[in-house]
């Protein structure tokens, strides 16, 4: 009898509410999320992806993923890439954050909000042909400076390159880092900036003590952001490196459909994961450790 009458009150209670509320949403993510990346584990362990489970498991494509050199130098490649990136990123997006939040008159930011969301309205495909025309071998500035007469023939410098790949990716995950550290900076109570300048500070000083600060999480959303999506990046270095400065998400496509080794390519692309989710728990626990100064 105290059985039904708790199970009667679990059902009419807030908790049971909110399970059916999340129940739909939770299993949508399994089917979608968890579903392939276990699928995705499986044939890393597989002897044989073309046989099967029947074949076994084992470790050795871990083994051949972290031993070769190969394998090494294209993921220290992506994640070089990866950090430029975002320090570029980030560094050029801040400023501009930092201006609509604090010059920009309040009716006019949803404004310049906007401006800043204009290059979502295209294709990430088309922005990174537009960049492939600016800096081809007969693209915009070659042909520009050898029009001046600055050079006699064009450069192969910012053609097929890592230079290029960054410059690329840093103007297509601008957005990206300028919106998250603009709502960090909005945030701020204005009252401390004054009481920082009240008692003698400078403004350089008061925005190196005071403001950068606290806009951290901000930052550190930004960094990550912009860190995890341009690592698995495959477009960019197909089109602008030419397919000659290949990033992992590249070795993937070539293990996975060209060489028809699934069982390799899914190791690598579970090594990528764990290596792109403990630098995110290294910014995780920066982000935790800045929330908890400012209290």
């Amino acid at each position: 009898m105290q059985q039904g009458s708790s199970r009667a009150r679990f059902r009419n209670s807030e908790a049971a509410n909110g399970l059916m509320l999340v129940s739909p949403t939770a299993l949508y993510a399994i089917l979608l999320l968890a579903a392939p990346l276990a699928t995705v584990v499986v044939y890393s362990l597989m002897v044989d992806s073309k046989v099967g489970a029947s074949a076994g498991f084992t470790l050795q494509n871990y083994v051949e993923v972290w031993t070769g050199k190969i394998y090494q130098a294209i993921m220290l490649r992506s994640l070089m890439v990866s950090f430029l990136v975002t320090l570029i990123t980030v560094l050029l997006a801040y400023p501009v954050a930092y201006f609509v939040s604090f010059h920009v008159p309040p009716a006019k930011k949803s404004l310049w909000l906007f401006l800043i969301t204009i290059p979502f309205w295209t294709s990430y495909l088309i922005r990174v042909f537009l960049w492939k025309v600016i800096l081809g071998y007969n693209g915009v500035i070659n042909s520009g400076l050898m029009s001046l007469g600055v050079i006699d023939e064009p450069l192969t410098v910012i053609n097929y390159s890592v230079g290029s790949m960054v410059a690329t990716l840093a103007h297509a995950y601008a957005p990206f880092a300028i919106l998250p550290i603009f709502v960090s900076l909005e945030k701020i109570d204005r009252s401390f900036l004054e009481a920082g300048q009240d008692l003698g500070e400078s403004k350089l000083m008061t925005f190196w003590r005071v403001t950068l600060p606290l806009s951290m999480p901000g930052v550190i959303a930004a960094v990550l952001i912009v860190f995890i999506p341009t690592i698995g990046d495959y477009v960019t270095p197909d089109l602008i490196g030419g397919g000659k400065i290949p990033m992992i998400a590249n070795m993937i496509e070539g293990k996975m459909l060209k060489q028809n080794d699934k069982a390799v390519g899914s190791a690598i692309a579970v090594t990528a994961m764990l290596i792109v989710a403990i630098v995110s728990i290294i910014f995780l626990l920066l982000n935790k450790r800045f929330l908890k100064g400012q209290k």
